[in-house]
Formats: C-alpha cells, structure tokens, sequence
C-alpha cells in the first residue's frame, strides 16, 4: 500500500527557512516522480517542485527558483524540500504527491498523480 507523510511544517518569520519531509512506504521511490505542492486558503493547489528519482532530474515552479531545493534519499525513501527566504506568499498547506510515468515539467501538473498524502501547514508571518 503505498502512503506518502509529509511532516516539518511550522510558523516561520519572512525570510526564515524550513525543511520539509515526504517519507514514503509501500514501494520504492527508485522509480517514482515525487511532487511537492502546496495550497493556501481559497487558491487552487499548485505544483511547487519535483524529482524523478530513477535520475535525479527536478523540476521548479517559477515561484521558488532560486529559493526551494528538492532531494531525494532512495535508501531512506525520503524526499525532502529545503524551502529558503521564505515569504508570506509561500504560506499554504505543503503536500507530497507520487506516481510513475511523469515526464518532464509534466511533473508540476496535479492531474499528473494518484498518490497524495494528508500534507503539512507552512505559515510564514512575523
């Protein structure tokens, strides 16, 4: 059965940073696409990061360039989101996401996956 557990969310000051966790179980992420996405009160939920992990390849939402990192640790099958400068707009409930199959900035696209889990509040505010 596979479960995806985000965990790490917390209030943080602007321009604070924060780690995010997606642990997995029920399969091995070697051949997955994990997603991070994210939703704030009365806004749709948008694609915020993602990694392949047969490769590596990771993918940014515009928003967060420069300011969000994701990785992957296959052998704890955990995927983490390093988050930076954080700003009030990136206040939301945070949620990892997994399937296969996804290619390219495809990975960014909600539709794209079956697997979610229940998500971790972010809320950045001083």
């Amino acid at each position: 059965q596979v479960q995806l557990v985000e965990s790490g969310g917390d209030l943080v000051q602007p321009g604070g940073s924060l780690r995010l966790s997606c642990a997995a179980s029920g399969f091995s992420l070697d051949y997955w696409v994990i997603g991070w996405f994210r939703q704030a009160p009365g806004k749709e939920r948008e694609g915020v990061s993602c990694i392949s992990s047969s490769d590596g390849r990771t993918v940014y939402a515009d928003s967060v360039k420069g300011r969000f990192t994701i990785s992957r640790d296959n052998a704890k099958n955990i995927v983490y989101l390093q988050m930076n400068s954080l700003k009030p707009e990136d206040t939301a409930k945070y949620y990892c996401a997994t399937d296969k199959d996804i290619g390219g900035s495809a990975c960014l696209i909600r539709a794209m996956y079956y697997y979610w889990g229940v998500g971790t509040q972010v809320t950045v505010s001083s």
